[in-house]
C-alpha cells in the first residue's frame, strides 16, 4: 500500500492545466516560482491567461483582488511563507474582507521541504488563515483529493487557501473516493486510538495504523483536509468512539490542527487529546524525511507515541 508517490503542488498544477481547459474565465498568477509552484504547467498550454508578477506578492495578491472584481476566478500562488506571511494584509484587506473570489494556492509549506531550512518552512499559516472571515482554510493529503479539491474551490464562491507539499507523498486515495468540503475521510474502524492528520502526515499516520495493526493496536485514521469549516461531527465521534486522540502535523501545534480539535473538544466533548506537530520553535535546514523524523511528526514517532 502506499507505493505510488507524487507530490500535491505537482497535482495542482495538472488540475489547473486540465481546468483552463473546461474553465476560460480562470487566471493563474505566481511570483517568479511558477517552475516549483507547477503554474508553469497552466502557463504553457494558457500564456495569455498567466501572469508572472515577479518577487512582489503583495502586488500578486492585490492584482489576484481585482481580476476577482472583474468575474475572474484567480488562482495566485507562491510559497506559503511568502503567501501568508509576506502578503498576509493584502489577503486580510483585499481579499478577505470584502469576500473576493481569490483562491490562494500555496506551496512549500512545513519542515517537509527540506533543506531551505528555518526562513522558508512555514509553520503558521494554518493559525493565521483559519482566524480570517470568509477564508475557507484546506490541506490536501495525496494527488487524488488535490485534484478534486483545485475544481471544488473553482466552483466555491469565496476566498480559499489551499496548502500545498513540495515532497512527494503517496496517492493514498483511488478515483472513486467521495470528499467534502467541512468532512473528513476516515480510514480505519480501530477503536485503541484515533489518529488526526493532515497534508503530508496522513500517509505517516496510515504507515503508524498498520504498524500497529500487527502488534494487535487497531487505530483509525481521520484525514482532516478540510481546517476551515472542520468536521465537528467526525471529531465528537471518533473522541467518544476510541480511547485516545492524537493529531499530527507539519505545522506549529499552537494555531494548527491539534488547535483546531482542542477548541472543538473543549466545547463538546472534553477529553485529553496529545498533540504531534512542531512545538515552538523554528524549522532547520536537512532532508525532508529527516527533518520530519526529527520533529516527531513521521509514522516512526506515531507509532512510538501510540506505543506509550
Amino acid at each position: 500500500m502506499l507505493e505510488k508517490k507524487i507530490a500535491t503542488r505537482q497535482s495542482y498544477g495538472e488540475a489547473l492545466a486540465s481546468l483552463g481547459e473546461k474553465r476560460k474565465d480562470i487566471v493563474v498568477l505566481d511570483a517568479d516560482l511558477s517552475s516549483a509552484t507547477k503554474t508553469n504547467l497552466f502557463a504553457e498550454k494558457f500564456p495569455e491567461r498567466f501572469f508572472d508578477i515577479g518577487i512582489a506578492e503583495q502586488d500578486m495578491l492585490g492584482t489576484a483582488a481585482g481580476f476577482a472584481t472583474c468575474g475572474k476566478i484567480p488562482f495566485a500562488s507562491t510559497f506559503a511563507v511568502f503567501a501568508a506571511g509576506r502578503a498576509y494584509d493584502q489577503i486580510r484587506n483585499s481579499i478577505c474582507y470584502p469576500n473576493l473570489n481569490v483562491k490562494i494556492c500555496a506551496t512549500h509549506y512545513g519542515v517537509n521541504i527540506g533543506e531551505d531550512g528555518a526562513t522558508h518552512q512555514m509553520l503558521e499559516d494554518i493559525g493565521m488563515m483559519r482566524a480570517l472571515p470568509n477564508m475557507t482554510v484546506l490541506c490536501p493529503s495525496d494527488d487524488t483529493q488535490t485534484k478534486w479539491m483545485i475544481e471544488e474551490i473553482c466552483n466555491r464562491k469565496g476566498p480559499a487557501y489551499v496548502r500545498l507539499a513540495r515532497m512527494e507523498t503517496p496517492v493514498i486515495y483511488d478515483t472513486n473516493q467521495t470528499f467534502q468540503i467541512g468532512k473528513a475521510v476516515q480510514i480505519g474502524e480501530g477503536a485503541d486510538a484515533t489518529i488526526i492528520a493532515t497534508g503530508v502526515t496522513v500517509a505517516e499516520a496510515i504507515k503508524a495504523k498498520e504498524q500497529l495493526a500487527k502488534e494487535g493496536i487497531l487505530v483509525r485514521v481521520l484525514d482532516m483536509y478540510s481546517l476551515k469549516p472542520v468536521d465537528k461531527e467526525a471529531i465528537i465521534r471518533c473522541a467518544k468512539e476510541t480511547k485516545r486522540i492524537i493529531t499530527v502535523e507539519d505545522h506549529q501545534i499552537a494555531g494548527g490542527l491539534g488547535s483546531i480539535v482542542c477548541e472543538v473538544l473543549a466545547e463538546e466533548y472534553p477529553c485529553k487529546v496529545e498533540r504531534m506537530g512542531i512545538n515552538d520553535c523554528f524549522g532547520k535546514s536537512g532532508k525532508p524525511e529527516e527533518l520530519m523524523h526529527a520533529f516527531g511528526i513521521d509514522a516512526e514517532a506515531i507509532y512510538q507515541k501510540i506505543k506509550e
